[in-house]
């Protein structure tokens, strides 16, 4: 019953704001950018939440929970809430996201889904910008995975439209542990060369059950600031009932 009731609540707040721009495409990864064409069972509910901190102070915190509904397909909804420190202004943010897979994924099998969303300043309304990803994810094997990502941006607050990008690779080691190496950005004009230049993260990810897992990334000019960052991120999981779990199904934590 609490996990239909959280699945209800995260859906009927995303299609409130389905329709408001969103800042910057976040993946469904957690506090990586590079998302996977996967998506969980249809009734599945998760939180994620992380935490930021880089070389030139600046800072971000993040809560981003999410529930897979099926009106006819599984599709994951998500409100990701954000509250941000850049060269000295705070802002908060809110950004829905829709994300259905298309085909799905398999060994030696090219997978892939669509994302797309918006964002807006949750303090003043204003809208910030629009997105829409394709993600792809190629499966080595049962442990490894190369994922891709390509799409659109559109940054309101100067107007611009950029071509998204990303690439990454996940490694399960152990039966508890997965190393992340991605490479992202944006390619497009800005006024702001960092803004432009690529971005990169790699990080560790620990899952001791099915509920819970922590993850510890290092990255680099990843909102386009050119800092190092460091990131402490978690994830609570609320399966379905007799449910597989969701790396049992995808091999990958």
């Amino acid at each position: 019953m609490g996990i239909r009731a959280g699945c209800a609540g995260t859906a009927a707040a995303a299609v409130i704001l389905a329709g408001l721009p969103a800042e910057e495409a976040r993946a469904a990864n957690g506090a990586y950018a590079v998302d996977a064409a996967d998506i969980g069972e249809a009734g599945s509910c998760k939180v994620e939440s992380w935490l930021s901190s880089a070389s030139n102070t600046d800072f971000t915190a993040v809560a981003n929970p999410s529930c897979v509904v099926n009106p006819f397909q599984p599709v994951e909804l998500s409100t990701l809430t954000s509250r941000a420190r850049s060269d000295g202004e705070w802002s908060n943010a809110i950004q829905p996201k829709a994300k259905t897979n298309i085909v799905p994924t398999g060994i030696g099998k090219l997978g892939f889904s669509i994302y797309a969303g918006g964002s807006f300043d949750a303090l003043t309304g204003e809208h910030r910008s629009a997105f829409a990803v394709i993600p792809a994810t190629y499966r080595l094997s049962d442990t490894m995975r190369i994922n891709i990502n390509g799409g659109w941006l559109w940054d309101r607050s100067v107007d611009s439209h950029y071509l998204t990008y990303g690439i990454g690779f996940d490694w399960k080691f152990t039966d508890t542990l997965q190393w992340t190496i991605e490479a992202f950005g944006q390619a497009g004009q800005s006024d702001t060369p960092s803004v432009v230049q690529p971005r990169f993260q790699t990080g560790v990810r620990y899952r001791p059950n099915e509920i819970f897992s922590v993850d510890l990334i290092y990255g680099r000019n990843i909102s386009g600031e050119n800092a190092n960052w460091i990131t402490l991120g978690t994830t609570i999981r609320f399966p379905v009932p007799g449910g597989k779990p969701e790396h049992h199904r995808t091999g990958h934590l």
